[in-house]
Formats: structure tokens, sequence, C-alpha cells
């Protein structure tokens, strides 16, 4: 979402006339985009703002802004801590940023955000398509510095992946804190499957993808979509978080881990083949040993293809800040994210090998040395080697090869490029 939200203000400087640099020392405008999901991401973000005040000390030409989650309703604190930053702005306020650059260098800022789209963007991107949260799980402080849920029309939305497709994007992630509830507030009222329809519709892109998921909002109609429409790929973002149902319960998440399990088993009867990642906290408020070795079950039951492991952080602000407490040691949060990192890892080495030989359609996204690398329908990441002397042009971001694959590790696969057979699709992206 952060991505996002950076490419779309980044293209409204561009519009009103900046150009983007590297050089922060001679920046005319520094913003700095914070996440807090996790305490070590606003300390991190703090630090720096920190080191761009000294960086900064004298130069009152220069402007500093701090946009994102660090910025709450109460900002106070922050104006005291940091009294050089000149503009802070809540998730989604780029106009306040945009307004005074324009009148510190004397540029109209007036309709720079309208069709803000990066002129050169990855060949897969993302759409924000509802932000907020209404769900207030006790862990999360997205609710509070993000706001309750809204999204954005479709009409919006669609225009924005048209713009992009025409720019050379191929894959389209739409995005939400909980993309399931998309269009629950809009009137007429519409449902994240009616959003997938339109924009399967869409003339030039090739895939689309939505995340991330709450259990408890992914309909039958969602699943229909993604079975049944031929740009929608078969890959699902279904956060379980934890395996006991005391810590369910007391993260708020609405369902038990049965349940969790019931609508995993109904995802891969409907979608068969489909590719499920996941999202796991260890070491929440008072988790046991036992009740930690119940995640472990979840993982090692359903074989997701990726976890994201996040160890438990106490955020000020929450609902667990104030009515539970933190009590798991470091250590022991830092070994169970370890455990799961080693199981997941035997997993995946598994599961992959046994796509070797195996033939999939990869959309090359870029180059690194002499790989290609891009990605399947089931968001596997596959390197494409290029010998010296092909005889053949080599594939560009934005085409589509049908590979055969050679080699597999935990996090990738491998492919040759004489096993393949490109299939260009329309204006190819250079590689660089």
């Amino acid at each position: 979402m952060n991505t996002s939200d950076s490419e779309r203000l980044s293209s409204g400087f561009t519009n009103m006339g900046f150009e983007s640099t590297d050089d922060m020392a001679n920046a005319d405008v520094v913003v700095l985009n914070t996440c807090v999901v996790r305490q070590s991401a606003e300390d991190t973000a703090t630090g720096m703002l920190g080191r761009l005040g000294k960086r900064m000390k004298g130069n009152s030409d220069r402007m500093i802004a701090v946009m994102g989650c660090m910025v709450g309703p109460e900002q106070s604190e922050l104006k005291r801590r940091f009294p050089y930053v000149d503009v802070w702005a809540r998730p989604q306020e780029f106009e306040p940023i945009l307004e005074t650059a324009g009148m510190r260098h004397g540029l109209d800022p007036e309709g720079c955000l309208s069709g803000a789209v990066p002129e050169n963007p990855n060949v897969a991107s993302f759409i924000p398509i509802v932000h907020g949260c209404d769900k207030f799980c006790t862990f999360c402080i997205i609710p509070y510095r993000r706001g309750r849920e809204n999204s954005r029309s479709p009409f919006e939305i669609i225009h924005e992946a048209e713009m992009m497709v025409a720019r050379g994007v191929k894959d389209i992630t739409l995005l939400g804190q909980n993309v399931d509830s998309y269009g629950h507030d809009l009137r007429p009222r519409i449902d994240l499957a009616d959003l997938l329809e339109q924009v399967n519709d869409i003339d030039g892109l090739e895939r689309v993808r939505f995340l991330t998921s709450h259990p408890n909002d992914m309909s039958i109609r969602i699943l229909e979509a993604v079975r049944d429409l031929p740009k929608v790929c078969e890959t699902i973002n279904l956060p379980f978080q934890a395996g006991d149902d005391t810590i369910l319960a007391n993260m708020r998440r609405g369902y038990t881990i049965d349940q969790y399990l019931e609508k995993v088993a109904l995802i891969k009867e409907m979608i068969p083949g489909v590719s499920l990642t996941t999202d796991l906290i260890v070491g929440f408020a008072s988790e046991t040993d036992e009740q930690f070795e119940r995640s472990m079950d979840v993982l090692r039951a359903v074989e997701f293809e990726k976890v994201h492991i996040s160890e438990y952080s106490y955020r000020e602000g929450t609902f667990a800040s104030r009515k539970m407490t933190d009590d798991v040691e470091r250590a022991v949060k830092k070994a169970r994210k370890v455990a799961v990192d080693e199981l997941q890892r035997v997993i995946q080495s598994r599961n992959n090998a046994t796509l070797v030989g195996q033939k999939y359609d990869v959309l090359v996204e870029g180059r690194k040395r002499d790989r290609l690398h891009g990605r399947n329908r089931g968001d596997k990441l596959i390197y494409l080697n290029v010998p010296d002397g092909l005889g053949v042009p080599v594939p560009q971001a934005g085409d589509i090869v049908l590979v055969e694959i050679t080699d597999s590790s935990p996090f990738s696969l491998e492919a040759d490029l004489p096993n393949v057979e490109a299939r260009v699709i329309k204006e190819k992206v250079p590689v660089v």
C-alpha cells in the first residue's frame, strides 16, 4: 500500500513540474513515507527523521514532509520532536504536500493528481481499491492510523488501471487492508467480484490479483470470480495469524481455526491448483509453547506457498496495548520465528522440487546480471538463465514466455531460455 501511495505522490510531483532524484542532499523536497505496523518500522522512520534534520540544518529552502501511518490524528508530539518537518500528512493526504511544495516553488498543484500514474511503472504494479479497515483486530494499529474502510469508485479504479496498461503494465494487484470488503460502503453497493469482472475486461491487461483477504469476508462470489475469470490469477493470501482458538479470540479475529481450515478446504475444492499464502504472528500476548505448536500444525496441514511471519509488536493505542500484557520474551519470539522459517523452508523445498519438468507461462519483469526474472500465475518467482549466443531475441519485460522448470529452491524456480517458446505481448518495455 505504501509503495502505491509513494508512486502516486511522485506522479503528482512530476505532473507539477518536479523531477525525481536519488540525491537527497540536493533535493528541494524530501518526503518520508512511513509504516508503523511494527514498532521497529516506526523506530526506523524516527531515526531517519533525526538524520534528515541534521542534514537539512540551516537550509530553510528545503522542504521535508512526512506522510503515512506514523502520522495519526494527534500530531503535537511529533511536531515537538521534529520541528523542522514542514508538512505532516496522514495516509492518502497528498494535497497538503503538493500545495506546500507548489507555494514554495511557484508551481500550481491544481489537477496534478488527476491521472496520477507513474510515467514508467513496473510491469507488475499495484492499485489501492479500499483504504482503512473496520476489523479492529486487537494487535493492529491500522484502523487508528488509516481510518475506517473507504472504497474508491470503480470508475476511478478502472481509469487508473487503463492508464497503467497504456504505459506497459501487464499484471495488476488490487490492494486493501481487507480487500474482500471492497464496495460495501458504495452506493449502489458492489463487491470485489463485480470489480474483478470489470478489471478482467481491460484490453492489454494479462493478469489480475488482489490482497489482503480476511477469512470472514472471502465469499463464494469472490472464489467464483477467481475460478471463472481468465485474467484473475489463482492466488489467494489468507492470513490465519494464529493456530489456537484462545489466541484468535484474544486477537479478535472473528473465527476459530476449524472455521479457517474449512474455508481453506472450500478454496482448494473450488480452485484446483490454487496458490495459498498466509500471514502469521508469533509471540502474541501470553502465547504459550503449546499454543504456538498449534500454529505449526496449521502450517503442516495446509502447506502454504509462502508465509509472512511477524513477531508480535506492542503498538501503543491498540486494544492489546491497553488490555493485554506483552509478556512473551523477545528471545522466545525470535526462536518461534526461526522455527516457522525452518519448517516453511522444508515445505517449500519439497513442493517446489515437484515442479521441475512442469511448464509455465512466465511474465518477464526484469533482469539481474545474466538472468531474467518473472512470475507465473501462481506468483512463483522464476529465474530464466540467458546463455551467450542464444541466437534468438532475448525476451523483454512485459513478454510472456513458456518455460520448462529445470531447478528449484525453497523460494524460487529456474528455467533455461533454450527451452523457451516466446509469446510476445504488444508493446515491449525495455529491461534495465
